[in-house]
């Protein structure tokens, strides 16, 4: 696949704050790509870098095979920034709003047209054209937002926080709609706390933290870096201390928790994790009403590897 992006060595500093330091990253064409990163990490610094919005010390940042400045309007054309702020202007109707971003880039009035309204449909918001945002739920205003970064069919778009404050009806209309740009031929680049829908849409992701990565791969590939492999739940009444102590012993488990009478197991990878545990509890005569299975999460992917310790923003 075709290289669309490629950051090379960026260092930025802030005075005596390194925000990025010496980081890399690669996306090819075609990919939804997710760069998740928790508060402070880097992200958005990397973002405004990539776009040209802000100076850098060092390093390099080639879109579409070249080196991006504030000058490259031919490639800035073809780029789509989809901001987790709605930047849209109160005074202008949907429509007004929508034929003024996509003017920016696109002054035949003819073909701007046809773009404008293809945006429209494409967020189905032909029942709100005359509408001023004011009038909008915020569901609505979301789908404003991703067709004022649209419209002018970019070739690499960036949705920051696309699905902030929205209901599920309209998060997964977004969400669709990301999907149904991709196999248009876009080239998405994905940030979003909320884990689940990076594990749904993204191809690979890349975690920053502290201004270089930390970790980057597909989905499968992340969960593999990690220790816990395989979270076991067990319903069982009664279980003794120097039972569940019998479980901890076991090779491939590392965490033991027991409350409620229900015995939640963190394990390594192993075949036989659930097998061992049940075997203890099933000599030892317990009765055992649940027993569930599952991998671990791209949330916890994230947090093993980031930390849990709160940010500030």
């Amino acid at each position: 696949m075709a290289e669309i992006l490629k950051v090379t060595d960026l260092v930025k500093r802030y005075k005596e704050l390194i925000a990025l330091d010496h980081f890399d990253m690669s996306v090819n064409e075609g990919e939804i790509f997710g760069l998740l990163g928790p508060n402070g990490s880097g992200k958005s610094t990397c973002i405004n870098c990539i776009m040209s919005l802000l100076t850098y010390d060092k390093g390099s940042i080639k879109i579409f095979g070249k080196e991006m400045s504030p000058k490259e309007y031919d490639i800035k054309s073809k780029i789509g920034i989809v901001p987790q702020d709605v930047a849209v202007y109160d005074s202008l109707t949907v429509y007004e709003n929508i034929d003024f971003f996509c003017g920016l880039y696109i002054t035949d009035k003819e073909k701007r047209k046809k773009y404008v309204q293809e945006a429209i449909d494409f967020v189905a918001l032909n029942d709100f054209v005359k509408f001023k945002p004011k009038k909008l739920s915020g569901g609505l205003k979301r789908r404003l937002n991703i067709a004022c970064g649209i419209a002018h069919k970019p070739k690499l778009i960036f949705f920051d926080e696309p699905t902030v404050a929205v209901d599920p009806q309209s998060r997964n209309k977004i969400l669709e709609g990301i999907e149904q740009l991709r196999k248009g031929g876009a080239t998405i680049i994905y940030t979003s706390h909320y884990m689940e829908e990076v594990e749904q849409l993204c191809d690979r992701v890349l975690i920053i933290d502290k201004g270089h990565t930390i970790a980057e791969g597909t989905i499968d590939e992340l969960k593999g870096m990690i220790k816990k492999s395989e979270i076991i739940t067990i319903e069982a009444s009664g279980v003794d201390e120097k039972d569940i102590e019998a479980v901890r012993e076991l090779p491939n488990v590392y965490s033991v928790d027991y409350k409620d009478n229900c015995l939640k197991v963190e394990a390594g990878s192993g075949k036989h994790n659930v097998i061992d545990i049940v075997n203890i509890l099933q000599d030892k005569g317990y009765r055992m009403k649940k027993i569930f299975s599952e991998q671990p999460t791209l949330n916890d992917v994230f947090l093993e590897l980031t930390g849990k310790q709160l940010r500030d923003e």
